[in-house]
């Protein structure tokens, strides 16, 4: 068996390696997840429904593994990220988590940097020869800080794509809520009731908030902050403004969705227009060849055969 283990390609042992991180990393990032929830609250909760009395120790111990190791002390890892990392970068950092709809601290977010820049690393480490140490090193540790940034941009944008094809949707509902004589909170709810996206959490987000005391003015204000996508702006400038000088709401909805709607055509038309110039790389490089390939290589044959 240890023959067998040492016989192994470095490239075989390099690809385990990889998928080993990855899954770590995941459980990292599950773990974080489970950060936000207190699952000995929620233990404690259980027991109190079923009425058994249970002394605090058995009820620790009846937690998992992942609830009473990891999550404690990936917390307490982000906390002395938190306690030594420049306070601009972590509120930069903590402002893409929330546009990007993620339940992460800007902590831990950097802790996960962390830990895939040091591992990646030694992949880098482990695959280089004695003449590419550095190179093969560095470009790991490249991959593995860019790795958690791609991954957060693309939150990012897929965020905003759903958020904008959902817009034109949420505010012709709205406004039929509208017209049929329900409040502007009243409309906000019905969308949070028929969907479940990033648009309409957001909405009942302003409603819970408006429910707990704060003004719809500063909540609308804050939900663009959170969603930073134009059109979202645009639409909420418009309500408040309508809010402040008394114009009809329902009038404010039903020109911001034909707005949205011609907005949302026109941004289907542009990609349809750059169709063309996208599918012209894999059609050179990868289509044209294998035609070619198969119209001229028969041809091609019987040339040689005659000829040579």
């Amino acid at each position: 068996m240890l023959e067998l283990l040492t016989s192994l390609n470095p490239i075989v042992w390099a690809i385990v390696g990889v998928i080993i991180i990855l899954i770590i990393l995941i459980y990292l990032v599950v773990a974080f997840q489970r950060i936000e929830n207190n699952a000995l609250s929620d233990r404690i909760n259980e027991y109190a429904a079923r009425e058994e009395i249970a002394s605090i120790e058995d009820i620790e111990l009846s937690l998992s593994f992942n609830d009473r190791v990891i999550v404690p002390l990936m917390k307490r890892l982000s906390e002395t990220v938190a306690r030594y990392a420049p306070q601009a970068m972590l509120e930069q950092t903590q402002r893409q988590l929330e546009v990007s709809g993620k339940t992460l601290s800007a902590s831990e977010f950097w802790l996960i940097t962390i830990g895939s820049f040091f591992f990646f690393s030694f992949i880098g480490w482990y695959l280089s020869g004695p003449d590419n140490l550095l190179l093969f090193t560095l470009g790991g540790a490249v991959v593995g800080f860019v790795m958690p940034r791609y991954w957060l941009t693309s939150a990012i944008n897929r965020r905003k794509e759903g958020i904008i094809k959902k817009l034109p949707d949420a505010l012709d509902l709205m406004t039929i809520c509208v017209d049929a004589g329900l409040t502007f909170d009243g409309a906000m709810t019905k969308v949070k009731e028929k969907w479940d996206d990033p648009l309409s959490n957001e909405f009942g987000r302003v409603v819970y908030e408006m429910q707990l005391g704060k003004t719809r003015r500063q909540s609308l204000k804050d939900m663009s902050l959170r969603m930073d996508v134009p059109d979202v702006q645009s639409f909420i400038a418009s309500v408040l403004q309508a809010d402040q000088l008394g114009v009809s709401v329902g009038k404010v909805l039903r020109i911001q969705s034909e707005q949205m709607r011609m907005r949302r055509r026109q941004r289907a038309e542009e990609k349809a227009q750059q169709a063309p110039i996208k599918m012209l790389f894999p059609m050179v490089f990868l289509i044209f060849p294998s035609m070619f390939i198969v119209l001229l290589g028969p041809a091609g044959i019987r040339v040689y055969r005659t000829f040579f």
